[in-house]
C-alpha cells in the first residue's frame, strides 16, 4: 500500500477536526473535534511506522501513548463540561466566555467615561480649534 493514501486520509481527518474546533460553539463538539485530530495523528504514526518498517515499532508505541492521553483528556474534559453545564445551564462556549467573572469598572484605567474634567476640557478646546 502506498503512503499517500493514509497521509491524505489523515490530512482530511485533521482538517475536519480543525474546522470543528474553530467553527463549533458547543464544548462537547469541540472535544470531539480534538479527538478527531488526535486520531489523524495516530493514523499518520501507524502509517509511517509500517512504511519505514521499523523493528522497534516506535510509531505504534507512540500511538498507544496518544490513545492513553486522549482517553484521559476526554474524561477530564467531559467532567469539566458537565460541571460547567450544571452550574451555568449551557455548554455554549461563547456564552461561557461572556459570563466570565466581571471586572470592577472603577479599577479600569483605560475607561474613557472616567476621564478627568481637566483632560475633557482640553480635548474640547482642541476639537474647536481644528474645526
Amino acid at each position: 500500500m502506498h503512503l499517500a493514501y493514509p497521509a491524505v486520509l489523515s490530512s482530511l481527518l485533521f482538517c475536519t477536526g480543525l474546522y470543528g474546533v474553530l467553527a463549533r460553539r458547543n464544548a462537547i463538539l469541540v472535544l470531539m473535534s480534538v479527538e478527531l485530530m488526535l486520531n489523524a495523528v495516530n493514523l499518520n504514526l501507524v502509517a509511517f511506522d509500517v512504511w519505514l518498517r521499523d523493528t522497534l515499532h516506535a510509531g505504534q508505541a507512540l500511538t498507544l501513548f496518544t490513545i492513553a492521553i486522549a482517553a484521559a483528556e476526554i474524561g477530564i474534559g467531559l467532567a469539566i463540561v458537565l460541571a460547567v453545564y450544571r452550574n451555568r445551564g449551557t455548554s455554549d462556549i461563547d456564552k461561557l466566555r461572556d459570563s466570565a467573572e466581571p471586572h470592577d469598572p472603577d479599577d479600569d484605567p483605560h475607561d474613557p467615561s472616567e476621564a478627568p474634567a481637566s483632560t475633557a476640557g482640553t480635548t474640547d478646546e482642541k476639537a474647536e480649534a481644528t474645526a
